[in-house]
């Protein structure tokens, strides 16, 4: 039978959609903006669909009043974007660079004027090139170099923005960017990127405490961890030992030190033979666990795991993440990911609603009293005009009906909920995937930049302006 009840949300729910610096500003070389990691890799041959890159990207640089009275149009009340490191500190050292600041400035204010409340995120993947020239995060500098960057940039709009995210995905920084390489900077080293992934944790409780001294008591701290909703093939003990590792990897080497201040002793003692922890210093958890405000959560998929034989070099098992001769899970060779079963978006990922759900009340019980938003939620379509030039999505739209019922219904069984933001706004450099993977609710033509409402966008509008998910 279908459900004929509407789901009401709670009267102070955000309604918003994401993007991020890199994937739709352009305007690379202006203002004094230097290269990032990601202007180096795709412009590297081979590692991006076609070779596309972000130079100009959506041109959201220059067309950002349009974009924001776009926003308006649909019903939007926030919007969560990133801050370009290199437009505004582009050395990753030193003083700011006040035209790239300014930008941020016009952005937030132009928001502000239209109702819409801003929520920045300092970090999406966008490291100065020249940070990682020193070393990138594998080096313990570039979380201080961080630190700096927050304190500039908190500084500079604390007083106007509220809602405020270190880091987004550093599952991905760390171990796609230095263990498969799939992303920026594309490097393949196993040890690298669990030094990595200590190195953002402690950029991200530096980063806390740096903004704190920075900003009105009244803002809020969170990060957004693409945290994986891990599934046995079976109960047994291989396999859910499996499930223990996975998990680890995914999600305890996070979250574990930064909502309980400790790595899980399972994590440490499977990755021994990748690295020794050594570069864990005394203080470092206790720097890393700082008090947030609330915690964003990023779902796209749930992973369906088994053990199984150790894959030999050279031959990783397909996770969903890109593909490489080299594993993003040190430690895990024996583990194998298997494709779930169900409908499936562009991206080959499995729609799996009840996935949120789990995801939400794991961190409700995780991290009890401490608000979540859900910062990132979509799917990929290969979205096309009609002869009209209309983009009819309606695979989105029961997407979308199916991913915000079931926040309803974990807000409904009590979690804390507060917000919910669709991945993405517009169609954007989706990464190493170049131009090819459109999950915007705005359809944009990339010859001509012209942006037009997809049917999804307006339903999620009309959603946004209720307040209410409409009965199937």
């Amino acid at each position: 039978m279908p459900d004929l009840t509407p789901a009401t949300f709670p009267p102070a729910f955000l309604w918003g959609a994401a993007t991020s610096a890199y994937q739709i500003e352009g305007a690379v070389r202006e203002g004094g903006r230097t290269p990032s990691i990601w202007d180096t890799f795709s412009h590297t041959p081979g590692r991006t669909a076609g070779g596309e890159h972000g130079d100009i990207a959506v041109d959201h640089y220059h067309r950002y009043r349009d974009d924001v009275a776009l926003m308006a149009d649909l019903g939007l009340t926030a919007y969560r974007f990133s801050v370009s490191w290199p437009r505004v500190q582009p050395t990753g050292r030193g003083p700011a660079v006040q035209v790239g600041l300014d930008f941020y400035r016009r952005l937030v204010d132009e928001l502000l004027a239209h109702g819409i409340k801003p929520a920045l995120t300092l970090y999406h993947w966008d490291l100065p090139q020249e940070l990682e020239d020193a070393g990138g995060w594998p080096e313990r500098d570039t979380a201080y170099r961080f630190a700096e960057y927050a304190q500039i940039v908190g500084e500079a709009l604390g007083d106007r923005v509220e809602q405020w995210t270190t880091l987004n995905e550093p599952w991905c920084s760390a171990f796609l960017g230095y263990a498969s390489g799939v992303h920026a900077p594309g490097r393949t080293d196993a040890g690298a990127s669990l030094r990595a992934a200590h190195h953002l944790n402690l950029a991200h409780g530096l980063g806390t405490s740096a903004l704190r001294s920075a900003m009105p008591a009244r803002n809020s701290i969170a990060v957004s961890l693409n945290s994986a909703v891990v599934r046995p093939a079976s109960l047994s003990p291989a396999d859910m030992a499996a499930v223990r590792k996975i998990d680890d990897l995914a999600n305890g080497v996070f979250h574990g030190p930064m909502l309980h201040g400790t790595y899980p002793r399972s994590l440490l003692d499977a990755t021994r033979s990748v690295t020794d922890w050594s570069y864990v210093r005394d203080g470092d958890l206790t720097l890393i666990h700082q008090p947030l405000d609330a915690l964003g959560l990023n779902y796209y998929t749930p992973a369906l795991v088994e053990a199984a034989e150790a894959a030999p070099p050279g031959s990783p098992r397909a996770d969903g993440h890109g593909l490489s001769a080299f594993s993003p899970w040190p430690g895990a060779d024996d583990v194998a990911f298997l494709q779930t079963p169900g409908e499936r978006t562009e991206m080959g990922w499995t729609i799996d609603p009840t996935g949120l759900y789990d995801l939400i009340m794991r961190y409700a019980r995780e991290a009890p009293g401490l608000p979540l938003h859900i910062t990132e939620n979509g799917a990929a379509y290969d979205d096309k005009p009609d002869p009209e030039g209309n983009v009819h999505d309606p695979e989105r739209i029961a997407y979308l009906r199916g991913h915000l019922s079931a926040v309803h219904r974990a807000i409904t069984d009590g979690a804390d909920v507060r917000g919910y933001y669709l991945w993405s706004l517009m169609d954007n450099f989706e990464w190493a995937y170049g131009y090819q993977k459109r999950f915007g609710a705005v359809y944009v033509d990339f010859a001509t930049l012209a942006r037009t409402p997809k049917s999804s966008a307006r339903w999620y509008g009309e959603t946004a302006r209720t307040g209410t998910l409409p009965a199937d």
